[in-house]
């Protein structure tokens, strides 16, 4: 799927999942703006206006200041209004407090990973699979950790019990575990009690946490239609500068601002002081202006506001898009509890269609993107020989209802095509 090394002297780097799927659609004629396009592969939220959220910035100030390089971990004004934020979220009444020292800003998600393993010894690091295919090539490029993976099964819902972590966190020598909470592709969300029981065994065991928070306001479950409700490793630290969290999360989902690549890491002094390191040779800082503007959206209240748009929108959307799916025939064995897609199995589908690639092959076709599923079995080095998840693709309720609605209709026009 992805083209030689033409050139000797380089190591081929292939495309992640959701890259390749762009370029594929591109090769296609795809362009966003392109009306005869439906993007449901989107990996990003809609960023226009949706009822009751703030107003959107649209502007950014430059002067002298702006345009000077900024630390490499950042502004300090706006990690501090980082950590102010998840003390206000999360630690309210809590000895021990986040301050400036236990955050480091970085320019997008990928980058803020790509620091923390950078920055990682020579130990062995759990992921799980499925999960984000970003995570492949970062945990395959950095050779001081061997990468070990642990599967989520269907018939688990895609979850793993404190216990089953346990064991397999001392059966497998783990000194490290990295995941997406909520999980990208499958929606599934770990919090309230069973999270504590994550952190508290991750304390007691030693076990560096590292944890992709990117869409932890998109929750639909239990929702109070007049209060905002967040999932974040950060409530249940006891000493934030002792337990071994590192908690990355940006303006990308949670705050729809994904084309700013503004991010944060949030940690212990000492671990902010090596991936600000890792930093000074990998990238050298984030954007200055961007950042400056981004001191603003890191207001407890307008997060609070943002987010029940969030969930009444994208709720929406949700409930819309499974109904649709299952009318289709397409299997859905777990409902997304977080995030913006579903994980959809296409085993019952016509030959043809039933599974992610070929899916995905056809969808283009009518103008529609998805991601095939084996794309999410994080695989580094290509060390596994066997390719799972090759039923299942990945259909994102990201972009705006009327996107989604032209998207579902594409996907029918396969579904027919086939029966």
């Amino acid at each position: 799927m992805n083209k030689p090394n033409p050139f000797p002297g380089f190591r081929f780097v292939p495309r992640t999942g959701v890259i390749y799927v762009m370029n594929r659609a591109r090769e296609l004629g795809f362009s966003y703006d392109n009306p005869d396009w439906a993007n449901l592969g989107q990996g990003a939220p809609e960023t226009g206006d949706i009822p009751g959220a703030p107003e959107r910035i649209t502007h950014v100030e430059l002067d002298t200041y702006t345009q000077e390089y900024t630390p490499v971990p950042g502004l300090k004004e706006l990690r501090q209004r980082v950590a102010d934020f998840y003390n206000a979220i999360y630690r309210q009444g809590k000895a021990s407090q986040y301050t400036w020292e236990n955050v480091c800003i970085s320019g997008g998600g990928r980058q803020g990973l790509t620091r923390v393993a950078a920055a990682l010894g020579e130990i062995n690091v759990g992921h799980f699979i499925p999960d984000y295919t970003a995570y492949e090539e970062m945990l395959h490029t950095f050779k001081g950790f061997i990468p070990i993976p642990i599967q989520l099964k269907d018939k688990h819902h895609f979850k793993l019990s404190r216990d089953l972590l346990q064991e397999t966190i001392q059966g497998m020598g783990l000194g490290a575990v990295l995941f997406s909470n909520p999980c990208n592709p499958t929606g599934q969300v770990i919090e309230g009690p069973e999270l504590a029981s994550w952190v508290e065994l991750f304390r007691d065991e030693e076990v560096v946490c590292i944890v992709d928070e990117f869409y932890s306001h998109y929750l639909y479950n239990d929702l109070d239609p007049n209060q905002a409700r967040m999932v974040s490793a950060a409530e249940f630290i006891e000493d934030v500068n002792k337990d071994p969290v590192v908690i990355i999360d940006g303006l990308t989902k949670n705050w729809r601002y994904p084309g700013w690549r503004v991010s944060w890491t949030l940690a212990p002094k000492a671990v902010v002081d090596l991936i600000s390191s890792a930093g000074s040779f990998l990238d050298g800082g984030a954007n200055h202006p961007l950042q400056k503007r981004a001191i603003e959206l890191l207001n407890p209240d307008l997060a609070r506001q943002e987010t029940l748009a969030i969930q009444r929108c994208f709720t929406e959307k949700k409930d819309y898009v499974l109904k649709r799916i299952r009318e289709m025939g397409i299997s859905i064995g777990v409902e997304p509890a977080g995030s913006f897609y579903v994980w959809a199995n296409l085993e019952n589908l016509p030959e043809g269609i039933n599974d992610g690639i070929s899916f995905f092959e056809e969808c283009l076709k009518e103008k529609v993107i998805t991601v095939p599923g084996v794309f999410f079995d994080v695989n580094p080095g290509k060390r596994r020989r066997s390719q799972k998840f090759r039923n299942y693709t990945r259909i994102s309720f990201g972009p705006e209802m009327n996107k989604v609605k032209q998207g579902m209709d594409a996907l029918e026009r396969v579904v027919r095509k086939f029966a």
